[in-house]
């Protein structure tokens, strides 16, 4: 099965099973499939996608680089690292040689390539991929909240674990990662998490939303 968004920019497979091949996998297959046709290359894709996207391009030889939040800030990034292929983790497919916007009937072509050449079943293709469990969250804005103090309260305390300041604040674990951003439309702070179970990251989310209570 397949869906799109109403502009075609993001897509979604559905397996022979009936479970969701996964919107934050699109890329990571399709990526997969490319850098194995052009024996290998740079990828990207944003700071909240998930962390499988960096292992594939690394097996295959290539390097991975992540990008702000945002079509535009992970075109940029792919055109300063001459990046063969990018996106996001919602499942928006970018092919530079086609040209540089999410393109849902390119990652289709190129998924269903992918599937020919492999021969597997779509739940099969699924299960050589790396199996990560993402949660998604959001934290309402209230005007006596000093987000700027909250992140720097957050580097203090998570000094000695690896930050990135990007895109919000990214706080990456040894057993998963966190990803704060400010909403660009609404006022909440996105906050998601990821990590190898679906209990563990949302717990790590959890702890990071009370540290920002607890530093507001």
């Amino acid at each position: 099965g397949i869906a799109v968004d109403p502009d075609v920019d993001r897509l979604v497979f559905m397996c022979d099973d009936g479970e969701l091949f996964g919107e934050e996998y699109t890329l990571v297959a399709v990526a997969d499939y490319v850098l194995a046709k052009r024996g290998g290359g740079n990828t990207v894709s944003n700071l909240s996608s998930t962390c499988a996207r960096g292992g594939i391009t690394q097996n295959d030889g290539g390097a991975y680089f992540a990008a702000a939040v945002g079509e535009v800030n992970v075109v940029q990034k792919m055109k300063a690292v001459n990046a063969v292929i990018g996106g996001e983790g919602n499942g928006g497919v970018i092919l530079p040689e086609l040209h540089y916007g999410r393109d849902a009937l390119v990652g289709i072509a190129l998924f269903l390539s992918h599937l020919a050449h492999s021969g597997k079943q779509i739940s099969t293709l699924r299960q050589t991929y790396p199996d990560y469990q993402m949660a998604k969250n959001k934290l309402e804005l209230s005007p006596d909240l000093d987000l700027n103090k909250v992140f720097e309260a957050l580097k203090t305390k998570y000094r000695n674990d690896k930050i990135n300041t990007e895109d919000g604040l990214k706080i990456d674990f040894e057993s998963g990662w966190v990803h704060l951003r400010p909403s660009n439309t609404e006022p909440i702070v996105r906050v998601y998490a990821e990590s190898t179970s679906a209990v563990i990251a949302e717990n790590l989310a959890r702890r990071i939303m009370q540290d920002v209570q607890e530093y507001r």
